[in-house]
């Protein structure tokens, strides 16, 4: 299961929140590079496409749990469950986000 999206409708610095089958995907575009990891942070049920994206990080915006974009890693308390990672690909202008099995 994938979902694609234009490369130029991604906003530098700006969540968008995606669906993938069954799971809602944070997409973030931090310069030339994309991310995706779970939407919802593992510490509340917030979603994180709704925080506050930093560099490679983002943070929820309900109790400012910080994740790494690359790895889904939680970086700050509250939260200490890393976030799934989807995977990412880009043709051109075209953006594709799947489930990866890690």
């Amino acid at each position: 299961m994938s979902v694609s999206l234009n490369y130029a409708d991604l906003t530098p610095g700006k969540a968008t929140k995606v669906t993938v089958g069954d799971k809602d995907v944070c997409v973030v575009r931090v310069n030339e590079e994309v991310f995706a990891v779970a939407d919802i942070c593992s510490h509340s049920e917030a979603s994180l496409s709704e925080g506050e994206v930093s560099g490679e990080k983002i943070e929820c915006w309900l109790h400012g749990a910080e994740f790494d974009l690359r790895t889904g890693a939680a970086l700050t308390p509250p939260a200490t469950e890393a976030l799934e990672v989807f995977e990412v690909k880009r043709d051109g202008d075209t953006v594709t986000i799947s489930k990866s099995g890690r």
